[in-house]
């Protein structure tokens, strides 16, 4: 049995050739645009996502990801943010003008609302926060690796959407 090897032209790669080339540009135009795009969602979430500083530990931050009227729900608006927690970061006592629901990405949250357990969340676990609940405790469950949430917000148009308990 004998196998015969015949090198591939160019031509055979040209296909591939243009889609790298294709992706690339696409990439490109991308990368130009994705900076302005997140400065313009910042602007206009982050003044609606905390009252006062401190939040809580140095090392935290929120990072807003995105924020839109909801066109089947009149004068709602549904706002998503990243929370990174640092090792034995934390956030203080607050309240969420809207439905929250959470969704762990990295490390483990310790979680708790007024009334009930404090509770360990893992990554791809979640839990919801209903409108006006008092938040006692959110922080990272570790002191030595951070941790992060997604968390999505339904709340009114132009809603203060936390608000840290004195």
């Amino acid at each position: 049995m004998s196998a015969t090897f015949r090198p591939a032209s160019t031509a055979d790669f040209r296909p591939f050739y243009l889609a790298v080339i294709a992706g690339l540009a696409c990439a490109l135009v991308i990368g130009k645009a994705l900076p302005s795009t997140m400065d313009a969602i910042s602007a206009i979430v982050e003044p609606l996502c905390a009252s006062s500083d401190p939040a809580g530990s140095t090392l935290d931050t929120v990072e807003p990801i995105a924020s839109h009227a909801l066109p089947n729900v009149p004068g709602k608006r549904v706002t998503i943010v990243r929370v990174f927690y640092g090792p034995g970061g934390f956030t203080r006592a607050h309240r969420h003008a809207g439905s929250v629901t959470a969704y762990i990405t990295k490390g483990e949250i310790r979680s708790q609302l007024a009334g009930g357990p404090v509770e360990t969340f893992k990554v791809g676990q979640s839990f919801f926060e209903p409108p006006g609940a008092t938040h006692l405790v959110s922080a990272n469950a570790s002191n030595t690796e951070p941790a992060e949430l997604i968390a999505v917000f339904v709340a009114d148009e132009g809603a203060q959407l936390t608000t840290f308990v004195e």
